[in-house]
């Protein structure tokens, strides 16, 4: 396990966007055959309900676009106090260039100013928090911009009942800055490419480019449609995956800290599915209030952008009051990869959620 521990580094605020088109899998009767009874039961059992997916023409960046400036207005600040911008998306503008160097431009960020995005999905939140915390630990930057966002929606066939209810979109803006307060952060980043074909969109790249064969959507044998070009997921194996491999890394992450579980408030999960939180949360045998599950039935499953919509939708009461939390967020997914930190977060300035619609 790769582990990183860092001092005097804090999180200095959290804002998520997420866009007003809302659907609803009630509203979905013909992706399932008009089978009313297998609906109810996934809603009751997988956490499957409402989602939140953008318009024709937004964007990841978009969103993270609005979460950015939100969360700088509200923080006072200026374009040259920011150092660095860390983009961690699957969803980009373009293959070139990259979106840090599209949103610099669009922020006004000084040419001092690094940018780079990063290749992840569900686990990129933790890995850009990570990143940050090097830069700002090698003493080259006081404070670093993680945007972090995904619109997965626009890689789902709509028709492919294994996925689409399943997969909402967003974006965030989180701030990570040089801090006086003793306060350490504790990281374990680890990867299994051998899966990488669990989750997958299986063309449109250099490997296998884009072509009228592989835009052809088909039905599989389960009847869910969709083409080489849209997103491919193998439920079972990264159901595996996800409770195998999660509650051993929170225990691993904790030991390493010194920290015993019943030590830590809050445990933010990627919000991949209510089935899969409450499995890890028993295998971990955790509190359930202390483990946030609705987010992912409210917006979906928001890749990228689900950690940060989770503390801003269920913890922003919590976290914007005077008292420090010691709080471990925790993502896995696409790659197939994981990441988990405990930190602590308490006393944010700015820990809330805006809708796209009212940043245009």
């Amino acid at each position: 396990m790769a582990k990183s521990t860092f001092n005097r580094i804090q999180i200095g605020g959290v804002v998520t966007c997420v866009p007003p088109l809302e659907k609803c899998i009630d509203d979905e009767v013909e992706l399932f055959g008009g089978n009313l009874k297998q609906i109810a039961r996934l809603k009751k059992t997988i956490g499957l309900d409402r989602r939140r997916v953008v318009e024709a023409g937004t964007t990841a960046a978009d969103l993270c676009y609005a979460a950015a400036q939100r969360l700088m207005v509200a923080r006072a600040l200026g374009p040259e106090e920011i150092d660095a911008v860390i983009c961690v998306t699957q969803t980009p503008d373009y293959s070139q260039p990259c979106n840090a160097a599209v949103l610099h431009g669009r922020l006004g960020l000084p040419k001092t100013c690094a940018a780079l995005d990063v290749n992840l999905g569900c686990s990129g939140y933790v890995y850009g928090l990570w990143l940050a915390h090097m830069m700002v630990s090698a003493g080259g930057c006081e404070r670093v911009l993680l945007l972090a966002g995904d619109t997965i929606s626009q890689v789902v066939h709509p028709k492919d009942r294994s996925v689409a209810p399943l997969f909402g979109d967003g974006g965030s803006a989180t701030v990570v800055e040089r801090s006086e307060c003793e306060s350490s952060a504790w990281f374990s980043l680890e990867t299994d490419g051998k899966g990488f074909d669990k989750l997958i969109v299986p063309a449109g790249g250099a490997r296998c480019q884009s072509s009228a064969q592989t835009r052809a959507a088909v039905m599989d044998e389960a009847g869910n449609v969709r083409s080489p070009e849209n997103l491919f997921m193998d439920g079972a194996e990264v159901f595996n995956f996800s409770i195998v491999e999660e509650p051993k890394a929170v225990r691993d992450l904790a030991k390493y800290a010194g920290l015993e579980l019943d030590a830590v408030d809050y445990f933010v999960f990627h919000q991949a599915n209510r089935y899969i939180l409450s499995n890890i949360a028993k295998r971990l045998k955790l509190d359930p209030a202390k483990v946030p599950m609705r987010t992912v039935e409210r917006y979906g499953n928001q890749s990228s952008a689900s950690i940060p919509t989770a503390l801003c939708s269920e913890l922003q009461a919590v976290l914007t009051e005077g008292d420090s939390h010691r709080v471990l967020l925790s993502g896995f997914g696409v790659g197939l990869s994981w990441a988990s930190v405990i930190l602590n977060l308490g006393a944010l300035p700015v820990c809330e959620m805006i809708e796209y619609a009212t940043c245009e």
